[in-house]
């Protein structure tokens, strides 16, 4: 135990705040909710924190807090939008900021003052959560739940939990990450009572695992609600809403990845577990020995970055990436890792395959010779294309020239079509309209010229020295 205390006094230097970012955060907060809450008063509103600074369990590497607006429920929505936008716009210019208009269930200002980002999201203000009209609406609920649960020794649990998942890239339940929120974060120790506790605890842990803190649910009710939050490998009820799970942003292999660290990290704890890794990018060398040891091929699109918020454009990836392997599958080429990587202007899908050459030689198999009509359909169709035009037992068979040898080119074909062709193919909408600009296509040694972006370079290396969960 001893040890343990020593490496978690020293973690907690890395996660503590400097008296001036503190001084930083107290005083631009103040000065933010006294503008937004002088603005709201008109519209017989109000204004509070939210997030992290409101529960001191923000960390030191990004500074940032959001002020929510909270508008009456007799506006309407777009009203309530456009006064949102306004104030917002307000406040930037009092604090003479630089702004944008980000876009989630509603769009809101973003703002950066001195290196620290501030949000000013508009939402309503609810006396409970039967009228909710979007997620936001339940931000005041978890603030007023956390201002009463979490205690200062609690609030210091919590910044070593996210400085622990963060080092390890599991910190972040946006679509980018698929790990733990903030709000998760500060639950679980609410409930575990220490980061310790808490790591102790997830050894225990098997998929579908369930945590209701304020007992919403009684165990009888657990098979039940495992099937209505199917394919969810962590259960957290939220303690104001017992519909929703917490953490069903978190992803399968991030559970696992969870896991595995809390068993190292209490076998060996030290400092290195609370320390961002150095990412080394792949050499070209290493590159070319990756393809010769594993004896496959590399296909590498790459294409513009779809102006579109991470939230939006990661689960396209995601889903795009599926597409693409059903593609190639249906034509008999086989892929069996897919992955990509988004830079500041480029997207980068990385395709491995175990299959990516076929014969010229294809037989299709036709139909029985007793089947009159359907025979002569098929004789017809192949007498004069098909190397050889014979029956093999009772079925007709023709040997014809294979359309597409090398998985890179019916990947080509495939995606070298008119947006409408596109969606119509199944490609998400933001992907599919830049595909339908332009692409790039290579396979193989053809990939090295990419290596030159370091960036890119680290996330190949990841791609092919993959982590091992157990």
């Amino acid at each position: 135990m001893k040890l343990y205390q020593k490496v978690l006094k020293e973690a907690w230097k890395l996660v503590k705040p400097s008296k001036e970012q503190e001084e930083l955060m107290k005083k631009l907060s103040k000065k933010v909710l006294i503008l937004a809450k002088r603005k709201m008063k008109k519209h017989n509103g109000d204004a509070i924190l939210a997030g992290s600074i409101t529960r001191d369990t923000w960390l030191p590497d990004k500074l940032e807090f959001d002020v929510f607006l909270l508008f009456p429920e007799r506006i309407k929505e777009k009203r309530m939008e456009e006064l949102g936008l306004k104030i917002g716009k307000f406040i930037a210019k009092e604090l003479k900021a630089e702004f944008k208009i980000e876009y989630a269930e509603h769009p809101y200002v973003s703002l950066n003052v001195n290196g620290l980002d501030i949000d000013i999201v508009p939402c309503y203000h609810l006396k409970n959560l039967e009228k909710i009209k979007s997620a936001v609406d339940r931000t005041p609920f978890h603030v007023k739940y956390l201002e009463k649960k979490l205690t200062k020794k609690l609030a210091k649990e919590v910044r070593l939990l996210k400085r622990f998942l963060k080092a390890n890239g599991i910190y972040g339940a946006e679509a980018k990450v698929q790990g733990f929120s903030g709000y998760v974060c500060e639950l679980m120790i609410i409930y575990y009572k220490s980061f310790l506790n808490f790591l102790k605890n997830v050894l225990k842990w098997e998929p579908g695992m369930i945590i209701d803190l304020e007992k919403h649910y009684s165990k009888k009710d657990y098979k039940e609600l495992r099937k209505r939050f199917r394919d969810q490998v962590l259960i957290l009820i939220d303690p104001i809403d017992k519909n929703r799970n917490a953490a069903a942003a978190l992803a399968p292999k991030n559970f696992f990845k969870l896991k595995k660290i809390a068993k190292e990290f209490l076998e060996n704890p030290t400092l290195e577990f609370f320390k961002e890794k150095e990412e080394i990018a792949l050499k070209e060398e290493e590159y070319l020995k990756q393809l010769r040891e594993r004896e496959t091929e590399i296909l590498v699109l790459k294409f513009s970055k779809p102006k579109v918020i991470d939230d939006v454009l990661y689960p396209q990836l995601r889903k795009f990436n599926e597409r693409v392997s059903n593609i190639l599958k249906e034509n008999e080429f086989v892929v069996i890792n897919k992955d990509f990587w988004v830079g500041e202007k480029e997207v980068y899908c990385v395709y491995e395959l175990e299959v990516w050459r076929l014969p010229t030689i294809q037989k299709r198999i036709g139909p029985n010779v007793f089947d009159l009509e359907g025979s002569e359909r098929f004789i017809e169709k192949y007498k004069n294309q098909a190397f050889a035009l014979t029956v093999e037992k009772f079925n007709w068979v023709a040997e014809v020239e294979r359309k597409f040898k090398h998985a890179r080119e019916k990947l080509q074909d495939s995606l070298e079509k008119p947006l409408e062709i596109l969606l119509a193919k199944g490609i998400p909408n933001w992907i599919a309209k830049e595909l339908s600009k332009g692409f790039e296509l290579k396979a193989g040694s053809e990939v090295l010229n990419w290596l030159k972006d370091f960036e890119f370079a680290k996330f190949l290396r990841k791609f092919f020295e993959k982590e091992k969960l157990c």
